[in-house]
């Protein structure tokens, strides 16, 4: 049987009966995440993997695999995009921007065929109609371009569709909304964001790029099978693949982030029990609900929202998911927290074992037929 099959068809019916049988406590919806992520590693699937599971003030920490010591660091892709939003939102909370701002208010160069129509909130709710990749992005990675070639090319790239008539999602809006922060604090988006979100959390395993970790620090993805625009585990691609010194040092602001489990579980910890340690309030409450109009893909701002998560289309979930196998969300009703962290690229298997756990908590948390 092909191994990526392996576990939908033998292993989770099997935990889902369980959970059935015996609901009520954490111990057991870990276990059953606990378990399929255990069967992943044995089986060769995956090679390294974390979990952490918040329910009610009790968390539960798992490590697999490669994954042994300490708190293992992730390549998290795009879970880096909340965090990016809300280094951005930082600066709206301090009235340095408005989210009805154009773009082209801080970058004056864009405009034209409709960019100058393209505000903050569009970009942060992907609607901006900029493109998810470059067409140049191959080339760029190839010759180790810095984050300042991207934005230039970013600005330049053609619309895919006119702003706000559709839903497209778009790593290169997120890109230039770390241009607009850019230069509004004349800091590089990466230090702003340790010294605005990472440091006031206390999240001392996370970073955008990899300042002030190290590379032997962190986990090693499994490139085979891995996104095209990170050379889909070609050869030819390793010197700017997701391993690459170069893509981990880069500090893409839609994908480039560093993190632990524990780190994530943090951040969105402070979405659901505010501190305003970061953002107001209602703020973080706005982050995370949807922004977009009825009969558009849902999102929040810089937060995707069930739909996109998975675990139930009926709950006002928020989180974020990662092409490297990363996988995050929130639950502000049953005050839960999930974070499933691999080494396994999101495309290399259906389903995927981070998805598979992530679905065993849910069906145990939220039944059919319960009342939410």
């Amino acid at each position: 049987m092909n191994r990526r099959h392996f576990l939908s068809s033998c292993i989770l019916p099997s935990l889902l009966y369980r959970l059935q049988a015996a609901r009520g406590g954490p111990d057991i919806q870990f276990d059953a995440a606990d378990r399929i992520l255990t069967q992943a590693v044995q089986h060769h699937q995956v090679a390294g993997a974390s979990f952490s599971i918040r329910h009610r003030g009790t968390t539960r920490i798992r490590h697999y695999g490669t994954a042994r010591s300490g708190s293992p660091i992730y390549l998290l892709a795009s879970i880096t995009k909340p965090f990016s939003a809300t280094g951005l939102m930082t600066l709206a909370d301090a009235n340095e921007l408005k989210l009805t701002d154009p773009l082209s208010r801080f970058i004056p160069e864009f405009d034209g065929e409709g960019r100058e129509t393209i505000t903050i909130e569009d970009c942060l709710t992907h609607r901006s109609g900029l493109p998810d990749q470059l067409p140049e992005n191959t080339e760029l990675r190839r010759r180790h371009a810095p984050l300042a070639a991207f934005v230039e090319k970013a600005i330049r790239t053609p619309l895919q569709f006119w702003p706000r008539k559709q839903y497209g999602y778009s790593s290169m809006g997120i890109l230039l909304l770390s241009e607009v922060a850019r230069r509004i604090t004349r800091q590089p988006f990466p230090a702003w964001l340790r010294e605005r979100v990472f440091q006031p959390l206390g999240m001392p395993h996370s970073a955008l790029g990899l300042d002030p970790l190290q590379l032997n620090q962190t986990m090693k993805c499994q490139v085979e099978q891995a996104a095209p625009e990170s050379g889909a585990g070609a050869a030819s691609a390793r010197n700017w693949d997701w391993n690459s010194p170069y893509w981990r040092r880069l500090g893409a602001p839609w994908g480039g982030a560093h993190g632990s489990v524990e780190d994530v579980t943090r951040f969105l910890d402070e979405f659901l029990h505010p501190r305003a340690k970061l953002l107001r309030p209602d703020t973080m409450l706005r982050m995370t609900r949807n922004q977009n109009p009825p009969g558009m893909t849902p999102r929040g701002l810089g937060f995707a929202l069930s739909p996109q998560l998975g675990p139930r289309q009926d709950r006002a979930v928020f989180g974020h998911t990662g092409s490297t196998g990363t996988l995050c969300w929130a639950d502000r009703k049953t005050d839960t927290i999930c974070v499933v962290l691999t080494t396994l690229p999101a495309r290399a298997a259906s389903p995927h074992p981070r998805d598979l756990a992530s679905q065993a908590l849910a069906d145990a948390l939220f039944p059919q037929g319960a009342t939410p």
